[in-house]
């Protein structure tokens, strides 16, 4: 399994520059899917102070773990970024897969893969990034709409758990400390912008990236737990706190009445520990009051969210865990459940934000319970990706025009009529709306298991190193953007196989002048490469996880980020990841580096001498480009001269990945390192 290595910032940018001036897209998501907002519609809201244009945004998760997934988030219309949650312990060995949302959605991943000084580093290079994007798009002067709408109006939300030892730890106040003020780390990153990067170097990048946190509460947190972590981040780190509840709080009968009787998912069994030793309901009811004071006295504001996932028992076969996580609709109406329950038993307001099942047909209702932000995760990883999330908005706005107003408050009050019952009051417009939407929600049958028991469908065939058949579905399902398409020449090449003989035949003229260390060859049958489609697709290793969430839509056998060809940006992590199929291509040596069925070759082309020279075990061949033929060979490793059986089938697919990889038709981090040409 490949790690995560986050990719420079020059390179990102390089990326996104030019796929945009060639393709008009940017991280392979169509400009045509950008929110540029909607004309008379003001969106923005509050969120512990701060201005976000929308209340839309993704929850601590895949997408929001790497700079590339928080730029496709902001692209479409997220202004409210909460970051995958760090923790101290940042060598966690996720098993994989560790997605599965062939329905509803489950999973076993919990917090950054990165170490916590590489997810600082990451979401810095993050918010320089959404910066320098803006300035780029309004230079274009093709998205007017997104100028002047930087980091100015998107907040990022940090994310921490999962208890106070670790919280307090150095390692992890140092993390705080260095999102309440990124300045060294800014410095830094804005030396890496050289040459045609150099015009944003003196753009004045935020130095506070986040005085926000969202505190996950999850494996069994007790409350003078949670009550001591949220005032160590009010008081001793300064931030704003937003508690994360647990759908457990609504009690293991409600949820299993819900889950079994009114939305039939009777296959989920409830893991009864979670009940047992997370929060309980009356312990919050203590709790947040006291919180709230804290808050107020050291100035800060405090929230909360609902909700985490919840845990369940694991009784499908994609993950190896006792338990997973569970996502998706039935996690909707839990959690709308749980906050008509909290609201009727709280009676001193405080602002929440939703996060469970959200999707571009309940968006709206969501919005219309005075819930700031609404964030989205699982949704997000089904067929179009990030895509989907400028429908959210679309769709808010569009039930914003049918009620004639133009702002969220008047958004909230009118839509369910209730403006005059909450005498204007947002809060309690909110509240009114909580009950009747609650019920809708409970009742709807797209909620129900009849709805979401279906899974996509395989056709029985099996994925191979080229051709599928091109759904592209792994493109977009990737919240990494590791997955892409390039495109090649469709061929069905005969080639003949070698015999490298131990000695040079003195009847025959050295190749190329060699001298006569170079040994003879004999030509023998060989075989027939076909590639039939011109379209082909392949994985940038070095971007995926091996979550397993492409495998999922993918109609065919095997796993694209498994059976397509896995690129990595460098040396070092090929050699250290390439497993059964890896390639890395050195642009300026103009080499391939590949690994087929765990053999490793290497390809070294010149093609203005018309050659290329092929490494493999024991043995360095010269082979003339132009038509394949051998020319002549030599022992390697210290191996003396022996007779042996030259295949050319894997010097023809490294050769036709590097010609392939590098067409500029299609940008990709594959490629865009070996790419020429300004972006302006």
């Amino acid at each position: 399994m490949a790690e995560l290595v986050p990719i420079p910032l020059p390179l990102l940018l390089r990326r996104a520059f030019l796929e945009y001036s060639r393709e008009g897209k940017i991280f392979d998501l169509p400009k045509d899917k950008f929110f540029r907002g909607i004309p008379g519609l003001d969106l923005s809201v509050e969120f512990h102070g701060h201005r976000a244009a929308t209340p839309l945004g993704p929850a601590a998760g895949p997408h929001g773990q790497l700079a590339q997934n928080i730029a496709l988030c902001w692209l479409a219309g997220a202004r409210i970024i909460e970051l995958k949650t760090v923790q101290i312990l940042d060598e966690l060995k996720i098993p994989r897969p560790c997605i599965d949302v062939a329905n509803v959605g489950y999973n076993v991943e919990w917090s950054q893969e990165l170490k916590l000084e590489q997810s600082a580093r990451e979401y810095v290079k993050a918010s320089m990034l959404l910066e320098i994007l803006n300035r780029f798009l309004c230079d274009s002067s093709a998205s007017p709409r997104l100028c002047g709408e930087g980091t100015s109006d998107t907040v990022f939300d940090m994310s921490v758990g999962y208890n106070l030892e670790g919280i307090r730890s150095p390692r992890v106040r140092s993390w705080i400390a260095s999102m309440r003020n990124a300045a060294p780390l800014i410095e830094e990153l804005r030396s890496t912008l050289t040459g045609e990067f150099q015009r944003y170097r003196d753009l004045p990048f935020p130095t506070c990236i986040s005085d926000t946190i969202s505190l996950s509460t999850f494996h069994g947190c007790p409350a003078r737990e949670i009550e001591g972590i949220v005032t160590f981040l009010l008081v001793e780190m300064g931030c704003h706190v937003c508690i994360k509840l647990n759908p457990t709080l609504l009690g293991t009968e409600e949820v299993a009445r819900l889950l079994h009787d009114v939305l039939g998912y009777r296959e989920i069994q409830l893991h009864p520990p979670a009940f047992d030793n997370d929060l309980q309901f009356d312990e919050a009811l203590d709790l947040i009051p006291r919180l709230q004071r804290v808050a107020r006295k050291h100035g800060r504001s405090l929230s909360l969210k609902f909700t985490n996932t919840l845990v369940v028992k694991n009784h499908k076969q994609v993950f190896g865990d006792e338990t997973m996580y569970l996502s998706g609709a039935p996690l909707h109406v839990l959690a709308m459940n749980l906050v008509q329950k909290f609201r009727a038993r709280m009676l001193q307001p405080i602002p929440l934000s939703f996060s469970g099942g959200l999707d571009a047909h309940n968006v709206a209702a969501a919005v219309a319970m005075n819930f700031v932000p609404v964030t989205t995760c699982t949704d997000l990883l089904r067929p179009g990706g990030y895509a989907r999330l400028s429908r959210y908005l679309n769709n808010l706005g569009a039930e914003m025009q049918r009620l004639g107003v133009s702002t969220i408050a008047d958004f909230v009050l009118n839509y369910r009529g209730q403006a005059q019952a909450a005498a204007g009051d947002v809060n309690a417009a909110g509240w009114l709306n909580t009950p009747i939407l609650v019920a809708e929600a409970t009742a709807n049958p797209r909620y129900a298991w009849e709805r979401n028991k279906g899974v996509p469908r395989k056709i029985g065939s099996k994925l191979w190193l080229y051709d599928c058949i091109n759904c592209d579905k792994c493109v977009p399902v990737c919240p990494n953007d590791a997955n892409f398409a390039y495109e090649t020449r469709p061929a069905t090449i005969e080639y003949d196989n070698f015999e490298l003989l131990p000695e040079w035949d003195k009847a025959l003229p050295c190749p190329s002048g060699q001298s006569s260390d170079f040994l003879a060859v004999r030509r023998i049958p060989g075989g027939v490469l076909r590639v039939m489609k011109a379209h082909q697709l392949a994985n940038f290793a070095d971007a995926c996880n091996d979550c397993g969430n492409c495998d999922i839509f993918c109609p065919e056998d095997g796993g694209p980020q498994v059976e397509k060809p896995r690129f990595f940006g460098s040396r070092e992590t090929y050699e250290a990841d390439a497993g059964a199929n890896g390639f890395y291509i050195d642009w300026d040596a103009r080499t391939i580096h590949g690994t087929l069925a765990h053999q490793r070759y290497l390809l070294n082309v010149d093609a203005a001498a018309d050659r290329a020279w092929f490494h493999q075990t024991g043995a360095a061949v010269e082979i003339r480009l132009s038509d394949n033929q051998v020319l002549a060979w030599q022992p390697t490793d210290g191996a003396g001269p022996a007779s042996s059986t030259f295949d050319m089938l894997p010097y023809l697919k490294l050769k036709l990945l590097m010609e392939s990889i590098g067409d500029p038709r299609h940008v990709h981090f594959a490629n865009v390192a070996g790419l020429s040409g300004e972006h302006a």
